[in-house]
């Protein structure tokens, strides 16, 4: 991958304020792939202490997001079209991590899936699966 695109995927993370929000950073970004973490903060929380399912999503969608846009030409921005998500099991742990990866691009669709994943010491659990379908925004 391009120097050019990963510090774009920098870059456009950088401006997203919900996670600034949530304290998520970027973790590791290549061809296809983007790795994004974030801890359990008490702010985002669920009622049992569990991370809340919209920390989940939001990091997870992130992920699958900016592994569509590690595919896509340099002047491209890219929108989410559509996501699901499947939650396996409580966010529980002191951090979760998405990885977010491309499964087939496209030039008008990108379908993409993360996993995301809670962490707690060396504890690593599968507690989302999220696919959905990205657009790259081109200039006009």
């Amino acid at each position: 991958m391009s120097p050019e695109i990963d510090a774009k995927i920098r870059a456009s993370f950088a401006k997203q304020s919900m996670m600034q929000t949530m304290g998520a950073t970027v973790a590791d970004v290549s061809h296809g792939s983007v790795t994004l973490a974030a801890p359990v903060m008490e702010t985002c929380q669920q009622q049992h202490g569990f991370g809340h399912a919209a920390l989940t999503f939001g990091l997870g969608d992130s992920a699958a997001g900016y592994s569509a846009l590690s595919v896509m030409p340099l002047e491209a921005e890219v929108l989410t079209s559509e996501m699901k998500i499947h939650l396996l099991a409580p966010a529980q742990g002191e951090r979760l991590e998405a990885v977010g990866n491309v499964i087939k691009p496209g030039k008008r669709l990108v379908i993409v899936q993360a996993e995301v994943f809670a962490i707690e010491g060396a504890k690593r659990t599968q507690i989302a699966l999220l696919t959905g379908t990205m657009i790259p925004i081109l200039p006009k």
